[in-house]
């Protein structure tokens, strides 16, 4: 973690992982997140999963399928999954240990019919998965998540989940789609400000876990939408200048200058199906609500 935060904030402009924005507050601040009313992301795709769910599991092959779901968090969208299927495996990966622990026992009370297996994990890195008994593997990648990756990293990120579920699975991946940046900039600064205590938690975390001194009455939340790069992004500004200390090395900030902790980028649905065709894989199917603000995509491996 240290040597990460270090060559973010070395770089200019200075950046941080926004992967470490999930320990255990930062993971109960994003439920709250989800809930929001500007939010939008979480009941749209909740929508098409509630009207597509039968459809979708259908496309996993059969009732035994191994289901396996990057950054789980509470499991919340993937219960309209699991509600649809009598067998099987389900593999919720999480970085947040507790926070996976609490939902994989809930779940397993819930879903005693199914085989539940969590993986504490950061799954941008290779993982290793419980060798277990399955037809097909799918990969479940719900959220906007894949927006958070630069476009070539989320090439990569497809490739890699492509490797996993092996030439018979697939991927179903949640994609937040292009719309009016009013509704976006909205989105990710809410009026109570749950998101920006969500993006400051990161800063509090990294003095909590590395003994860093960042102050954070002086760095306030911003998330503008960059129409010409297509994505949101999440930045701390700095509101004064000040010297922040990264164990023994110092990390210096000008009054304004900012920190980006997260991109989301939002897709049309013709660039992520060429996004995907780059990572070896085809678009078989999209679900979208009636706005066409959101997409919940079946991805299917392309034979070599």
């Amino acid at each position: 973690m240290r040597r990460e935060v270090l060559q973010g904030l070395e770089e200019s402009p200075k950046t941080l992982p926004c992967k470490y924005f999930y320990d255990r507050r930062g993971s109960e601040l994003f439920d709250q997140i989800c809930d929001l009313e500007e939010y939008y992301p979480t009941r749209t795709e909740e929508g098409i999963l509630q009207r597509h769910a039968g459809e979708m599991t259908a496309r996993l092959g059969d009732q035994r399928c191994t289901l396996v779901e990057y950054g789980s968090g509470s499991s919340r969208k993937t219960r309209l999954l699991l509600d649809c299927l009598s067998h099987g495996t389900y593999i919720p990966i999480d970085i947040s240990g507790q926070h996976l622990a609490r939902s994989a026992a809930r779940l397993s009370r819930e879903y005693p019919h199914l085989a539940i297996h969590p993986v504490c994990a950061d799954y941008t890195r290779p993982l290793a998965l419980p060798q277990l008994a399955g037809r097909r593997t799918v990969v479940f990648f719900p959220g906007s998540t894949i927006g958070n990756f630069h476009p070539p990293a989320a090439q990569a990120f497809l490739r890699q989940m492509a490797e996993v579920c092996g030439e018979d699975g697939g991927i179903l991946i949640g994609v937040d789609l292009r719309k009016d940046s009013r509704v976006l900039e909205r989105a990710y600064n809410d009026a109570r400000g749950v998101t920006a205590a969500f993006n400051l938690n990161l800063l509090k975390r990294l003095n909590r876990e590395l003994g860093t001194d960042f102050n954070l009455a002086r760095f306030t939340h911003q998330a503008p939408y960059n129409r010409s790069a297509g994505r949101i992004e999440m930045h701390l500004v700095s509101e004064a200048a000040q010297t922040v200390w990264i164990g023994q090395t110092p990390v210096r900030f000008k009054m304004g200058e900012t920190v980006r902790t997260e991109c989301s980028y939002k897709y049309t649905l013709e660039g992520f199906a060429a996004l995907a065709a780059g990572a070896g894989l085809a678009v078989e199917q999209v679900w979208t609500d009636p706005k066409g603000w959101f997409s919940v995509q079946y991805l299917g491996v392309r034979e070599a």
